[in-house]
């Protein structure tokens, strides 16, 4: 990793835990204040999660553990809710990263693309419908909503992926640390178990 890579990771964090900002943006917004454009110049998104680690401990020690736990909690909530379409939680609330500033991400897997749509219609909540980039790189509908956390006192963003049946089986490749890159409610439940044990 270069000078440069390891300088914008290093702002970039601040902006993810502070603002909740996701990494890409981040990224490009600290390359672009630092002076130092191009995607070359871009730190991988395992080097800003380190950093992301380093400015919890440093900075949020004392606040950033409960406030994942809330997510999870509320994360939980929202797939069990959603039980039919075979939820994942995936980003920051999954890898342990969170803080009150970060939103939720589930993965839905569903036999049909509009059968979430219609149990959020049929439980009477509100949604934005949006067009996102997926965890392949493809376009994949979004559904957000806001979900009041009252762990939190406020307002938390649940954008729900939408996918198909079939691409669970993708969805579970580990990742460059060699991590599952998310989980469904059981896992999240362990994770939930271990810090209350």
């Amino acid at each position: 990793m270069t000078d440069a890579q390891h300088e914008i990771a290093a702002h970039a964090a601040r902006w993810v835990v502070e603002d909740g900002m996701e990494y890409g943006a981040a990224k490009r917004r600290a390359a672009k204040e630092l002076g130092l454009s191009g995607h070359g110049a871009l730190p991988s998104n395992e080097v800003l999660e380190d950093e992301v680690r380093d400015y919890i401990a440093v900075f949020c020690a004392d606040t950033q553990p409960q406030e994942l736990q809330a997510l999870r909690r509320l994360a939980l909530v929202w797939m069990e809710r959603l039980a039919a379409f075979r939820p994942h939680l995936g980003g920051a609330v999954w890898h342990g990263t969170a803080t009150r500033s970060s939103d939720i991400y589930l993965q839905l897997f569903c036999d049909d693309s509009k059968s979430a749509e219609i149990a959020l219609i049929d439980q009477g909540v509100r949604y934005l419908s949006r067009t996102v980039t997926g965890m392949s790189g493809h376009p994949v509908e979004a559904l957000s909503v806001n979900a009041f956390c009252a762990d939190l006192n406020e307002d938390i963003g649940v954008h729900l992926m939408i996918y198909d049946f079939d691409d669970v089986r993708g969805a579970l490749k580990s990742d460059a640390k060699g991590r599952t890159p998310r989980g469904d409610a059981k896992a999240l439940l362990r994770l939930l178990q271990q810090v209350s044990a």
